[in-house]
């Protein structure tokens, strides 16, 4: 009897890495420059209002 290493769940481990560390970078740009678009959107939503 052959003997053949199973890799699903290798594989299935590797993307939930990848998922968790775009996760990460996309938290850590948002608290960056979180009160900069929040700005840009109260300047659109005034001139919207203004109009």
């Amino acid at each position: 009897m052959l003997y053949l290493p199973q890799e699903e769940g290798q594989g299935l481990v590797e993307y939930a890495l990848i998922l968790v560390l775009v996760a990460v970078i996309v938290i850590a740009i948002l608290a960056l420059l979180g009160p900069q678009i929040g700005s840009v959107f109260s300047a659109i939503t005034s001139g919207l209002a203004g109009t």
